[in-house]
């Protein structure tokens, strides 16, 4: 089998990879990702027992136990470039002998899922709910550096959207990829449910106005109007996209979870992000340790 070099796979002097700096062993099977640091040791208080406790640049990582599962909690940073790191880096933790620089014969299947913030696209979705992403549709362009086929509701879904939204694909090509229905399934009452659109930045991709004119000026209205058969856009963030296909891609588990922290369509904002965040966290733990 051929090895992968050296400036391929990057692994430092305490043989774990680059970016993460984990070993393969300080990896658990099941891994929530966050985007902010600062959210890592939220998750882990709930853990009973932490094994190890990393840091490389933007990316944190406590692994550890919740009674006998065992759990890992990883900070991304935000957007779809750091998705690319991340998932690329699990999947080669999980799934390549460091020592042979090979493929393992036998591949794992990770659980990976991501606690975040968003803002909702559909005016009954009120700020401080939580809502679990059918599909990730993304307008970030990363996985058309990927190849791969699309399923036939993904095609579909595709052309209703820029049939009924005309979006301007001299900006981006979007494109679809479902989640985990297994994950999903554990993800019944309390949350709302869509598809999540993932943009590649917060202001202009969003079609925010500060400064700068977005060239996308009727997007949130575009988006809340979508809708295709029992599927409707519900929120907006900048990960979950790229987490699907990536995930989809390398045959790994895995499900979106966002707190709901403003909603674009009637322009309101949470006075507690902090506590709807903590419930987030909470209720989703219970689901996966269940």
């Amino acid at each position: 089998m051929q090895k992968i070099g050296e400036s391929e796979l990057i692994i430092n002097n305490r043989g774990a990879i680059y970016h993460l700096d984990l070993r393969p062993e300080e990896l658990a099977d099941t891994v929530i990702i966050v985007g902010d640091p600062e959210r890592v040791p939220k998750v882990s208080k709930h853990f009973d027992k932490i094994e190890h406790k990393l840091q490389h640049r933007e990316f944190i990582t406590h692994t550890g136990y919740i009674g006998n599962k065992r759990l890992t909690v990883l900070s991304t940073g935000i957007g779809p470039d750091n998705i690319d790191i991340s998932i690329n880096e699990l999947d080669a933790l999980a799934n390549i002998d460091f020592e042979s620089r090979t493929i393992n014969p036998s591949l794992k299947k990770l659980n990976i899922i991501r606690f975040g913030t968003c803002g909702a696209l559909q005016a009954d979705i009120p700020v401080d709910s939580l809502v679990a992403s059918t599909h990730g549709l993304g307008f970030d362009n990363l996985m058309n550096y990927y190849v791969h086929e699309k399923s036939n509701e993904e095609n579909e879904l595709i052309a209703s959207f820029l049939e009924q939204t005309q979006m301007d694909t001299s900006i981006t090509v979007p494109y679809i990829f479902k989640g985990s229905e297994m994950l999903l399934n554990k993800f019944n009452e309390e949350f709302f449910k869509g598809i999540t659109v993932t943009a590649p930045g917060f202001y202009g991709p969003q079609g925010r106005e500060l400064r700068l004119q977005s060239r996308s000026r009727s997007l949130i209205d575009k988006l809340s109007d979508f809708s295709y058969h029992q599927h409707r856009i519900v929120n907006f963030e900048m990960e979950s996209s790229a987490i699907f296909g990536l995930g989809k891609l390398l045959g790994h588990e895995c499900l979106s979870i966002n707190a709901v922290v403003a909603n674009r369509v009637i322009q309101a904002y949470s006075k507690d992000g902090n506590a709807v965040v903590e419930k987030m966290i909470t209720s989703s733990l219970e689901r996966l340790i269940a």
